[in-house]
């Protein structure tokens, strides 16, 4: 008996995939637990597995579509299978108008007061897409040119078109093709690349973004590191870091500035007692922001060693959706890479993400005299419709405050 292989729960707030890759092709023998097919997210790329041995069947979709949780992939049928050389069988397209049912009567014409929606090239857009244009009365040249694969336009594209501002999208237009230079390379954007800049323009779009900048003397962070590095990577197996002490230094400003760790929720705001720490680590295939749960019960080496798992799993690419999602407030440091100050992006729905930078040896003024100290510029961008700039600039004091003087964080003061 055939079993049907479906997209599986993709995690929070994930609904539709892109079919990256078909591992297997129609006809392979496959073993319980082997990979078939890659799944890109708009987060991660997910394998999906046979749930067990047999033939692999024809395939349902082909590499590009894109496919809801719960959609049918491909059917699994019992036997050793050939394993054939053949290639595999063009996918089953989805109904075309030929292929429809005996057409119905045509509708009445729509009221003179209400615009008919316009028609919809399959060809020039996913299903989902298709299904969201019709909705809001879109044509596929007011979205213009897809991000799908051969330019077909994704449920993303539309979802990014309907949230520009209504002056931008009666203006917004197909841009006339591009005369490519030979010396150029043209590159399709990866799903994760294309969620990345659709996310950011969103949180540009949605909050009130502005930042506030500090400077830390981490003289005595440094202190501590030396004094107890050989102690602590004893005892914990795990490096004494300056991403944990920033880490311990946010959690304690979070609990005195609440506001910072809430979210916007149409006209309620969301108050957490808990922080789910995200930490942005660079990965093959763009920024990522795994996420540290319930940080604030998690001491340093807990920290350390959560934040050097993600890091790993990032350069492999093991990443899961469930590392990804859930996140209350954010770290980035640009410092890794040489950046001595920039204005983070809200991780939306968020309302607040620290910014590290570049440790630098500069002359500063210390009771009357001129010493060269390590210092490094931090940033806080927050969301100004939940956090008022007074808190703001309070809660950068006190990460400053704490990681000056890391004593602070043993006493909770």
């Amino acid at each position: 008996m055939s079993v049907e292989i479906k997209v599986p729960t993709l995690g929070e707030s994930v609904t539709t995939a892109t079919i990256a890759k078909w591992l297997k092709k129609a006809g392979d023998a496959v073993a319980a637990d082997e990979p078939i097919v890659e799944l890109e997210t708009d987060k991660v790329s997910v394998e999906v597995s046979a749930p067990q041995a047999g033939v692999l069947g024809t395939a349902a979709v082909k590499e590009g579509d894109e496919v809801e949780v719960g959609a049918v992939l491909t059917t699994l049928e019992p036997g050793a299978g050939g394993n054939k050389p053949s290639a595999q069988p063009a996918p089953a397209e989805k109904t075309t108008e030929k292929q429809a049912a005996p057409a119905a009567p045509a509708p009445a014409a729509a009221p003179a007061d209400k615009k008919a929606a316009p028609a919809i090239d399959a060809a020039a857009a996913l299903p989902a897409a298709r299904k969201l244009m019709t909705e809001n009365n879109l044509s596929a040249d007011q979205v213009g040119q897809g991000s799908g694969l051969n330019g077909r336009i994704t449920k993303g594209d539309v979802q990014s078109f309907l949230s520009q501002p209504p002056v931008a999208q009666q203006q917004a237009a197909p841009k006339p093709p591009r005369n490519d230079d030979p010396r150029e390379e043209r590159v399709k954007m990866t799903r994760l690349r294309r969620t990345i800049a659709r996310r950011l323009k969103d949180a540009q779009n949605t909050a009130a973004i502005l930042t506030t900048f500090n400077e830390v003397d981490l003289s005595a962070a440094m202190e501590l590191r030396a004094e107890y590095q050989d102690s602590f990577v004893k005892k914990h197996g795990v490096k004494l870091g300056f991403m944990s002490i920033f880490s311990r230094a946010v959690i304690a400003a979070l609990k005195e500035f609440p506001a910072i760790n809430a979210e916007i929720d149409g006209e309620d705001v969301i108050y957490r007692d808990y922080v789910n720490l995200g930490i942005a680590v660079g990965g093959p295939n763009g920024l990522v922001v795994p996420v540290i749960r319930d940080a604030d019960k998690l001491g340093f080496a807990q920290i350390e060693k959560a934040i050097g798992g993600f890091g790993k799993a990032a350069r492999e690419g093991t990443l899961k959706i469930d590392d990804l999602s859930g996140g209350t407030f954010s770290i980035t440091n640009g410092g890794i890479y040489g950046s001595l100050l920039s204005t983070p992006i809200l991780n939306a729905p968020q309302s607040g993400i620290l910014g590290m930078h570049s440790i630098q040896e500069r002359p500063v003024a210390v009771k009357g005299q001129v010493v060269i100290r390590p210092m490094m510029y931090i940033a806080l961008s927050y969301d100004h419709r939940i956090v008022d700039g007074k808190e703001a600039v309070s809660f950068l004091v006190r990460i400053k405050q704490n990681v000056e003087d890391p004593r602070r964080l043993l006493i909770d003061v």
